[in-house]
């Protein structure tokens, strides 16, 4: 009984998994020619939702990805190779449109920023602790109690052995007069 209800769990995932790919596609969107759908689809899967930011128009259900996936479609039905397409959007959106920008002086900071931002985060991490080591106050521990401090903490270790209040000190207030 356990092995068929895990098989039919495994069939529901793997039917709810097979839906995946399918995207956003609306089936009105979809071209009647399958090698034109291929390149849409394909074409799609590489063009930033600039609504969703990190999606694909092909996997978004935002307004503007529709309007963009139809528009790949009106300009592959036009005759538009696919670098024709690509360069119409990148024209009229800019680098951001793409999901993978191409590589150029412009794109240089999206490409290398994070590793730069890395590389001075683990700079400034080495320098932290050389200079730690140098100073050596890692090893060097607290600073021995002044000679009115160890009698304070003396006065204050007898009263609590004895179970009493410690003694009030010179210099902590004394209780409120509005209590």
């Amino acid at each position: 009984m356990t092995a068929r209800l895990a098989g039919l769990c495994l069939l529901a995932v793997m039917a709810l998994w097979a839906a995946l790919p399918a995207g956003a596609v609306m089936p009105d969107e979809i071209l009647d020619d399958p090698a034109l759908e291929a390149r849409a689809r394909a074409l799609s899967q590489n063009i930033r939702c600039l609504v969703c930011q990190n999606e694909s128009i092909d996997s978004s259900n935002a307004d503007l990805a529709r309007d963009l996936r139809l528009l790949v479609r009106e300009r592959l039905l036009a005759g538009d190779s696919d670098r024709q397409v690509q360069d119409y959007l990148v024209a009229r959106y800019g680098d951001f449109v793409l999901l993978t920008p191409p590589m150029r002086p412009a794109t240089y900071l999206l490409w290398f920023g994070p590793f730069a931002l890395l590389l001075a985060g683990a700079g400034a991490l080495l320098l932290l602790v050389r200079r730690q080591r140098r100073s050596g106050s890692a090893e060097a521990g607290p600073a021995p109690l002044s000679t009115a401090e160890r009698a304070r903490l003396d006065r204050l270790l007898d009263a609590a052995e004895e179970g009493g209040k410690p003694p009030a000190s010179p210099s902590s207030p004394g209780p409120s007069k509005g209590a």
